[in-house]
């Protein structure tokens, strides 16, 4: 818990000394329109970029104005750690991503708890995320990664185009079913309407929406009926898991002691007496699991490929090592994911340059500092999580992929001060639970396409790098590969 008082409560150190605190009203930032200030001014599908572009122009603290709201735009990496290492007693998530999640209906989770919710969820998602739990799932995941490379071998002998982005989707969100639900949806060998298509909307609106005036509150558009239905199938989905997970702990009392899934171990973990956690929540953390292990490590992965393809020395190298460790790819284990350091590397440099969530938002529960500014309890906050780690003055050859400053002894920067300015999974209490599990499907993955394939081309349609698309996730645009199989 937080000793200090609430006016004496500091973020950071940072502060310049020998100056008087500001106000937020003090700070410069981008001059808006009267009444609603810059609200109509943000551009939603690259709101990161925008952000970022006006931490050049305003410095690593301004202000924005959303109507008569003031909101604090935080861009220095150690003020940014400072406020991820205060939460959840000096600052939460937003009071308005509690209040849109809640009218989308949308089930609550570890993602938008706060306080002891949050730490009552948080136990119980952590033993469900924890690395002796996730070794022994490990056979689902084996079992997702020998379909994905099916997939993709037909689309090779078959000489076809490989559209990345949903093809690693049905990857992940057969993972996360399998490995966390112990339910086969199979995404992969299907056609039909898979529940990636329904989870595809969830996270552009609620994105949307957090910075919209709230017309869908008013008069509902076709989207929005879309929407509704998509929301009502995944969260039916997400009962039908935990009904299933609970007939086989019913059915099979050892379970209790060693649970087969991610699933399985909240479930008994929330039946604990003294857990506080309620059906709903977790049934909101299986939907959590569901949205974030979805977009998050899909959009890692393609943007690590692109990546790779655009270095071919480091594509080299990475290929090298999997072929090296892993043979012909056919049977991946954890032994040799753990002996893929360089390859790891590289998913380290993928998420330093397109971190996959490159805002987070805060609200100060009580009156904080920042830097050298107060912060009123109750003021917003955007945390940008990439600008210092492709800033120049911060990260050498900062906008260069060079997956060796991940490596000890290899590095024109240190591998401490790398991995303090980037902050893919965030920082502090409430750093992502399963950062173990995204970066194992991530190593699996990129270890199997490598060992088993030929990459000819990873292409967008206008032959220039992958746009950057955000939608609560930030997403390559267009992105495709061809494959030959590997003689």
């Amino acid at each position: 818990m937080n000793t200090e008082t609430a006016a004496d409560s500091e973020t950071t150190a940072r502060a310049p000394r020998g100056t008087a605190p500001r106000a937020l009203d003090d700070l410069p930032g981008p001059a808006g329109w009267p009444l609603a200030g810059n609200l109509f001014q943000l551009q939603h599908d690259r709101l990161h970029a925008q952000l970022e572009d006006w931490a050049c122009e305003f410095g690593p603290l301004y202000r924005l104005r959303l109507g008569r709201r003031n909101v604090l735009v935080v861009g220095d990496h150690e003020m940014v750690a400072g406020v991820l290492r205060d939460r959840p007693d000096g600052f939460r998530r937003t009071s308005r991503l509690e209040q849109i999640g809640a009218e989308m209906g949308l089930l609550p989770g570890v993602f938008g708890a706060n306080g002891d919710d949050w730490r009552r969820q948080r136990r119980m998602v952590m033993h469900g995320f924890d690395p002796a739990h996730v070794r022994r799932y490990f056979p689902s995941l084996q079992k997702v990664v020998g379909r994905l490379a099916g997939r993709w071998q037909a689309a090779a002998r078959e000489g076809r185009t490989i559209e990345l982005q949903p093809d690693l989707m049905r990857y992940t969100v057969d993972t996360i079913a399998g490995l966390a639900f112990g339910s086969e949806v199979n995404t992969l060998e299907s056609e039909g309407d898979v529940i990636q298509r329904h989870l595809d909307r969830i996270f552009p609106a609620l994105f949307k929406r957090l910075f919209s005036l709230p017309t869908w509150r008013w008069f509902r558009t076709a989207a929005d009926r879309r929407l509704e239905h998509s929301i009502a199938e995944v969260v039916a989905a997400v009962h039908g898991f935990i009904a299933q997970a609970r007939a086989r702990l019913a059915a099979d009392p050892a379970l209790r002691e060693q649970p087969g899934n991610l699933l399985e171990a909240m479930v008994v973990a929330a039946e604990r007496p003294d857990s506080g956690i309620t059906d709903v929540q977790v049934a909101g953390n299986v939907l959590t699991m569901l949205l974030a292990g979805e977009d998050t490590t899909a959009n890692t992965i393609a943007w690590m490929i692109e990546q790779l393809w655009r270095s071919p020395e480091a594509l080299a190298r990475a290929t090298e090592e999997a072929r090296r460790i892993c043979g012909r790819g056919e049977v991946l284990t954890l032994e040799q994911m753990a002996d893929l350091d360089y390859l790891e590397a590289c998913a380290n440099e993928t998420m330093r340059l397109k971190p996959v969530a490159p805002l987070i938002a805060i609200q100060a529960i009580h009156d904080q500092k920042v830097g050298d500014v107060r912060v009123p309890a109750g003021t917003a906050g955007i945390c940008l999580m990439r600008r210092d780690a492709v800033d120049e003055r911060q990260v050498p050859r900062a906008a260069r992929f060079e997956p060796e400053r991940w490596l000890a002894g290899e590095a024109a920067m240190s591998l401490q001060s790398a991995k303090r300015i980037s902050m893919p999974f965030g920082a502090g209490p409430r750093i992502c639970p399963g950062r173990y599990l995204a970066l194992l499907e991530i190593k699996m993955a990129m270890a199997m396409l490598l060992t088993r394939f030929e990459i000819t081309s990873v292409a967008t349609p206008d032959g220039r790098p992958a746009r950057e698309l955000m939608k609560f996730t930030m997403t390559p645009v267009g992105l495709s590969m061809t494959l030959r199989e590997r003689n």
